[in-house]
């Protein structure tokens, strides 16, 4: 007996406008796909659950059929002219993958609807930058490690959880551009559109940041940053993570625990190795180990300060890098412009030396 064949999964598109269902039929079928059309009712719900790749209009973005669906992969927004700010809000709390606007996306969006059903995108490394007392530079070493990697990759997410700090985007240069900060994206949860999320936010040279407010101060979620991170990472997106004390031991226990590499800076002070040993949990007792436990020690140079030696016995491991002085990299920030990410400043040299880290599992691999 011969098997009888299973059709192939159909894409679905979901909109009421009939000029942009024009468009998007005519896409479809360029791209050798005949999609199903559901506004609403049972036939909506089995076919967003079933389809290979969801095109939801604009026009129905914010219909009541629409904010009943679960949240799912392969989701794209399509419009004939920009969103609204409301509009990009809802198409991440969709969990959108990217918004399309036609006619301009449209060879992307005919290359999408063509590779629907292929194996999904290799995810982005993530990156933990954190230091054991304040100013030992952990805000620059995070911007021009992003900026390294958005070299590398083409672009990169840089993690703001400093809701004190005054933003984030200030040190990236980024702080006139247009975007969503934390405020407007502290309600992520589970599974968010991660070249939506990208699209929203303020981004300078291929890093997109996502940075705490300098209106009042409101502390980052636990949940949102998780959220956030994993949108990135699932679009391929490189991420780091700039990760302050003030942020809290669930943000910090939770985006550790899924770090490729997280480096903790020590300033060459007695205070700080100190500091250090104890959330590294040098000669701790028994139990769970420390959030940091896994982190590289990068010794943050100072004057008269204690060396690369004396600061391994103080924390009770060896110290991977060293990070050295650069006035240059004051200058660019009081200028409004990032940390160079070149090999002449010791801060690129260390950024890159990083990134380089990063890659060498996948290389070995």
């Amino acid at each position: 007996m011969t098997a009888a064949r299973t059709p192939p999964v159909r894409p679905l598109v979901v909109s009421a406008d009939e000029d942009l269902l024009d468009d998007l039929l005519r896409v479809l079928a360029a791209a050798g796909t005949d999609p199903e059309l559901a506004t609403g009712g049972p036939a909506l719900r089995r076919a967003h659950r079933e389809a290979s790749l969801v095109l939801l209009g604009a026009d129905l973005l914010t219909a009541a059929a629409v904010r009943a669906l679960p949240r799912r992969p392969g989701l794209v927004v399509v419009a004939r002219s920009e969103l609204p700010a409301r509009c990009w809000a809802a198409a991440v709390e969709r969990g959108a993958e990217r918004v399309a606007v036609l006619p301009d996306d449209e060879e992307w969006l005919l290359a999408r609807a063509a590779a629907a059903g292929r194996g999904p995108v290799q995810r982005g490394p993530l990156l933990v930058v954190g230091a054991s007392s304040g100013g030992a530079g952990a805000s620059t070493l995070a911007t021009a490690a992003a900026a390294a990697l958005a070299g590398v990759a083409g672009r990169a997410l840089l993690v703001d959880t400093d809701a004190a700090g005054g933003g984030l985007d200030l040190v990236l240069g980024a702080e006139g551009r247009e975007g969503s900060r934390w405020p407007e994206l502290s309600g992520l949860r589970g599974r968010v559109g991660g070249e939506a999320l990208l699209a929203a936010l303020p981004e300078v040279g291929g890093v997109g940041v996502l940075a705490c407010s300098r209106g009042a101060v409101q502390p980052v979620d636990p949940e949102a940053v998780v959220a956030a991170v994993d949108a990135a990472r699932s679009a391929g997106c490189p991420v780091v993570v700039d990760l302050h004390r003030a942020a809290g031991r669930d943000v910090e226990d939770r985006v550790l625990a899924e770090a490729d590499l997280a480096v903790l800076l020590v300033a060459g002070r007695v205070r700080s190795a100190t500091a250090a040993r104890m959330l590294l949990g040098a000669g701790a007792g028994p139990g769970a180990p420390p959030a940091w436990a896994p982190a590289r020690v990068v010794l943050r140079r100072v004057p008269g300060g204690l060396g690369a030696a004396e600061v391994a016995a103080a924390v009770g491991r060896p110290v991977f890098a060293e990070l050295g002085h650069d006035r240059g990299t004051a200058d660019r920030g009081e200028r409004g412009l990032p940390p160079a990410a070149g090999t002449r400043t010791p801060v690129g040299r260390l950024a890159r030396r990083l990134c380089a880290e990063l890659a060498a599992p996948e290389e070995a691999a």
